[in-house]
């Protein structure tokens, strides 16, 4: 009985790592491309962008 637990117990954690280290690879691996398609459209069809204003910089800590 302890074999077939601990069998059981073994797949059961192949299992899970395999969706712990494989599904955000394979999200990130598919969206990629459709994330960056959504910054283009964004970027194109975008309105109300400003010029930053010409200033010096100051990195003094106060």
């Amino acid at each position: 009985m302890v074999v077939e637990y601990v069998l059981l117990l073994t797949a059961f954690v192949v299992l899970l790592m395999k969706f712990v280290f494989f599904a955000p690879y394979q999200a990130f691996k598919e969206g990629g491309p459709r994330l960056g398609a959504r910054v283009e459209k964004h970027l194109t069809t975008g309105k109300g962008f400003q010029d930053m204003p010409q200033r010096p910089l100051n990195w003094d800590v106060k």
